[in-house]
């Protein structure tokens, strides 16, 4: 598999607006290595996060927010569960986003995402997000109904989300919260042979909704709330990442290698001590040596 910096460029979204979502792929490079191999590589990468995860931790300066989106059964379950599976727990936080509640309506639409983001040292990890709003209720905007909005103009009402995604995304950027997005890109077919592998096992069928079919019968009209969504946000202190879903163990390993290219940039370190500390260090070594 090519290098961090390779999948970065590769799977990066461009920052000025014009994605076409017909320019990326669901299927993995060519070239790519057997299972087994990345299966490998991936151990070695959750290694190397759990490190990194250390050194933010301990450093306290800094917080990694990761937003993963997805059409249902792209994999953003197991890949969380898989690419984290080495990590403190202590060190980082998942939260999966569902419908909004009463309460949540009631507020503004960001309000429900900025009570969950990630204190300074730690990982915080959004299975769905704040982009359900310019996704799944732009797709359903009936939704907006229930939100008791002082006024609606679908013409402008995307527009101003973007904006203020845009914003309140330059805002965590700037005081310390480094912004990483991974939209899983799941082709229509393999979403279909996922969704008759969770009828067909005893042990998914939990996994199945019949309104997944419902959302599976709108797939152009997602697949343009997508493009939308995706180009209107993807910024330098924000990008996207469009990884191929088709094939999990590349998908897996290409998420870990831009998380720990990320937390490398972020160069978390451990504190440096002081003088006084250093002569803690040798009292309790002198305390210790005495028993």
């Amino acid at each position: 598999m090519s290098s961090k910096n390779d999948v970065l460029q590769r799977h990066r979204l461009p920052f000025d607006g014009k994605f076409s979502i017909r320019e990326v792929s669901s299927e993995a490079p060519a070239g790519t290595p057997a299972k087994n191999v990345l299966n490998e590589e991936l151990g070695d990468l959750i290694d190397r996060l759990d490190h990194l995860q250390q050194r933010l931790f301990a450093d306290r300066r800094h917080a990694l927010l990761t937003v993963f989106q997805a059409l249902d059964a792209a994999g953003k379950d197991s890949t969380i569960r898989r690419v984290f599976s080495g990590v403190n727990p202590m060190g980082f936080r998942v939260h999966a986003f569902g419908r909004p509640s009463e309460l949540e309506l009631r507020r503004d639409f960001l309000q429900r995402v900025a009570e969950r983001l990630p204190e300074r040292g730690k990982i915080g990890i959004f299975n769905r997000s704040h982009y359900e709003e310019v996704l799944v209720v732009r797709v359903h905007p009936e939704f907006l109904a229930a939100q008791n909005l002082p006024s609606v103009d679908l013409k402008r009402i995307w527009h101003e989300r973007f904006e203020s995604i845009r914003n309140f995304e330059r805002h965590l950027a700037a005081n310390g919260t480094t912004v990483v997005k991974f939209w899983l890109n799941v082709s229509r077919e393999e979403q279909k042979k996922r969704f008759l592998e969770r009828i067909g096992k005893p042990d998914k069928n939990w996994k199945f909704r019949l309104g997944d079919l419902d959302d599976r019968e709108r797939w152009d009209d997602f697949q343009k709330a997508y493009e939308s969504a995706l180009a209107e946000t993807a910024r330098e202190w924000a990008p996207w990442y469009a990884i191929p879903a088709d094939d999990k163990a590349y998908l897996r390993v290409a998420v870990a290698r831009i998380l720990v290219a990320t937390l490398e940039r972020m160069n978390p370190e451990f504190p440096k001590l002081d003088a006084r500390q250093r002569r803690e260090l040798d009292e309790g070594r002198r305390r210790l040596g005495k028993e």
